[in-house]
């Protein structure tokens, strides 16, 4: 479904954009991450500011699908979001880069909308390609999608998102496990290491050690991006790890953002991790992001 947002992009342009307008895309999906979770008071908005760069520079620059959404996924690359709290977000790019009206977002968690606190599949919504929510099983969603394409013959990756409180949950290493033993070196997972869970920092409420090490134990390649709130150093560092798909290891990004990226009051804390601003605060937001492509 097209975009009817003229300012938007579209899916699959000839030519990709460039660095000041994917910075414009990013601003305006800040903008629409607060006031969606903002005219529920609902939500989460800290991981998914912190995200928005990575999402944008996924749909905007990096990965080859296609703009007739279908579920079967053949012949394209395909992205499944773990930790999906963060719908905000994803939501925001899938809208703005025309898999369904931009005026959908005004929907969020209504009653009977498409757009749930967590994505769900049943109601068709473009761009969702499974339920997330329940934290730990995208990996092995995302796994099974990676040796369909190999069973096929496809070429095109497998992209995921977690998160890095999320890695506390078991499945998890099983499924990295897995993947490592049986040589999927076709899917490119992230972890969002932005240090913060909804009790707290992580460090604090279950530490993880180093995150690194464990993937590389597993017998993961890892590589790292240090600056994850920097689309350009975003997009190197997914380019380099496409590059590193197909030698026989599957491939991991450690991504460090910042939860609240964007937003000043909401940055490098957990209180913002499922906390809707009010009305001055999202006066507040939006004053400090505005808009560049039109709110909904």
């Amino acid at each position: 479904m097209p975009n009817t947002q003229e300012a938007a992009f579209q899916i699959n342009n000839a030519e990709m954009p460039n660095t000041q307008q994917l910075e414009d895309f990013v601003t305006q999906v800040r903008r629409d991450i607060v006031r969606q979770v903002h005219k529920v008071n609902s939500g989460h908005p800290g991981g998914s500011l912190g995200c928005a760069e990575f999402i944008t520079a996924l749909y905007q620059d990096v990965m080859d699908y296609n703009s007739n959404f279908n579920m079967d996924g053949i012949g394209e690359d395909l992205f499944f979001l773990s930790n999906g709290h963060i719908s905000p977000v994803f939501y925001s790019v899938l809208a703005r880069s025309g898999f369904f009206p931009v005026e959908e977002l005004n929907t969020f968690r209504l009653l009977n909308s498409r757009l749930q606190g967590h994505p769900t599949t049943h109601d068709g919504l473009q761009g969702v390609r499974t339920s997330s929510g329940s934290l730990g099983q995208g990996m092995s969603v995302a796994i099974g999608a990676a040796l369909t394409k190999k069973m096929n013959n496809d070429s095109h990756l497998i992209f995921t998102l977690h998160g890095d409180g999320e890695l506390q949950e078991g499945q998890n290493w099983e499924a990295i496990m897995y993947a490592a033993g049986n040589k999927v070196d076709n899917i490119i997972s992230t972890v969002d290491l932005n240090g913060q869970q909804i009790d707290g920092a992580t460090d604090e409420v279950l530490p993880m050690g180093n995150i690194k090490a464990k993937f590389e134990a597993f017998g993961w390649d890892v590589l790292e991006v240090k600056e994850g709130n920097n689309i350009t150093k975003i997009i190197e560092g997914l380019k380099e790890a496409k590059s590193r798909t197909g030698k026989g290891k599957p491939v991991c990004i450690l991504l460090h953002t910042i939860m609240g990226h964007g937003v000043d009051f909401m940055m490098h804390t957990h209180k913002w991790h499922g906390v809707a601003p009010n009305d001055e605060q999202l006066k507040d937001a939006l004053a400090q992001n505005p808009a560049t492509l039109g709110d909904y």
